[in-house]
């Protein structure tokens, strides 16, 4: 049975979009009959036991703490610990492969092993990290840093046997930067259907508790960053209610922007309509789901939205809910317009407010585009049929390293 080392910046139990799609992939790997297995470096700061069991799925851990050191060489070290620790797995467990999942950091790590060993890496980007710094404010487009990382990517997919993107934006970029399109897969962000099941009822009394009284609700479910643009979607408010008198922004979780966003809705004049649940546990957010009716995706247009699709209008789809994003290239590549979701303007709050209200006066159409949404998920999206391009990658990774065997033999 083929085994597949996963090298992770973190995993499970911590909860993140980057665990929830690792959770996927190695359930799906799992169900096809794969042997899987994690391993996370320094900067998964859970505690627990090395390895460690979550979900039915290993992990292994790289203990001892941060890595020291000024900036540069502090990472360098970071990167030599993890692959300290990737040796021990692969003395221990084995693997066929090994698949490395961006940062760099990991990736580099991965690619010290690989070689030592001769053990086909495949490099899997969900995103360019140098771009989602600038992005949280912990960076600036074309600074040292920036071209640090992104020179360090550009080593390790030059020299990993396979690379694969969740997305054809990300897969443009890699092919300007001078990448045989040949070595790239795409791996579609997914969800998996099987966790989805009959959404439940809308509780009346739980939205009556929070002051959504009979909507139109609308819904945005994740972290607070400055790139979803919140900011748009709270000052859409008041022309929204204007022409739906009863509409309510639910806004629920937390994150950087969450003091600045609170201060922009009291400011609105529709601070009424704008409530804020802050975060809450992973178990209860279909409660919150089952409220809304429509779930909105306002992004700022910038190099990381217009590159990286994101996966929670795919589980919005997934939940049978209503859809509006901003017109950026990663809600393109999930959305059509007036068909599986409605797109708008980025960074015009009153784009945002026109698209949301023909949205609401258009709710003869609302089952067809549930039922569409639903569908695109299921036919393009679900991690039980994407999966198999994995399978498609390790095979021929390993068919080439016995055939280079044969050769050196013969």
């Amino acid at each position: 049975m083929t085994r597949i080392l996963h090298v992770l910046d973190h995993s499970l139990p911590l909860h993140s979009g980057y665990t929830f799609r690792t959770r996927a992939i190695l359930k799906a790997q799992q169900a096809l009959g794969l042997e899987v297995r994690g391993v996370t470096g320094l900067r998964h700061t859970a505690t627990g036991p090395s390895p460690e069991e979550a979900d039915g799925l290993i992990f292994h851990r790289t203990e001892g703490g941060e890595a020291s050191g000024p900036p540069g060489l502090r990472e360098w070290r970071e990167i030599g610990r993890f692959a300290q620790t990737i040796e021990r797995v692969c003395d221990e467990w084995q693997p066929d492969v090994l698949h490395a999942h961006s940062p760099a950091l990991c990736g580099e790590a991965a690619l010290r092993v690989a070689r030592r060993r001769g053990i086909p890496l495949v490099y899997e980007i969900r995103a360019f990290w140098e771009d989602a710094a600038v992005e949280n404010g912990q960076g600036r487009e074309g600074s040292l840093k920036y071209r640090l990382t992104r020179s360090l990517e550009n080593h390790v997919i030059g020299g990993a046997d396979a690379v694969v993107t969740i997305c054809q934006g990300l897969r443009g970029d890699l092919i300007g930067r001078g990448v045989d399109p040949a070595r790239i897969t795409v791996m579609y962000n997914g969800v998996d259907l099987s966790l989805f099941g009959e959404p439940p009822a809308r509780d009346a009394a739980f939205a009556a508790e929070l002051g959504l009284g009979d909507g139109p609700v609308i819904g945005f479910i994740g972290s607070f960053y400055a790139y979803e643009g919140l900011d748009d979607l709270i000052d859409a408010m008041p022309p929204l209610i204007a022409r739906h008198p009863g509409a309510r922004l639910l806004l629920v979780g937390g994150g950087p922007c969450e003091a600045e966003l609170k201060a922009r809705a009291e400011a609105s004049g529709a601070d009424h309509a704008v409530i804020f649940t802050g975060r809450v546990p992973h178990s209860e957010v279909e409660r919150y789901y089952a409220l809304c009716d429509v779930m909105a995706y306002p992004r700022k247009k910038s190099r990381l939205t217009d590159l990286v699709t994101p996966l929670k209008p795919l589980e919005a789809m997934a939940q049978g809910k209503l859809v509006a994003a901003s017109d950026v290239g990663g809600h393109r590549e999930l959305i059509a317009d007036g068909e599986t979701g409605a797109l708008f303007t980025p960074d015009d709050p009153a784009a945002c407010a026109d698209a949301l209200a023909r949205l609401l006066d258009d709710r003869s159409n609302w089952d067809r585009r549930r039922a569409a949404g639903k569908a695109h998920v299921r036919d393009r999206h679900d991690w039980s049929v994407n999966v198999q391009r994995y399978q498609d990658v390790y095979q021929t990774l390993l068919t080439r390293k016995v055939d280079r065997r044969l050769q050196s033999a013969a």
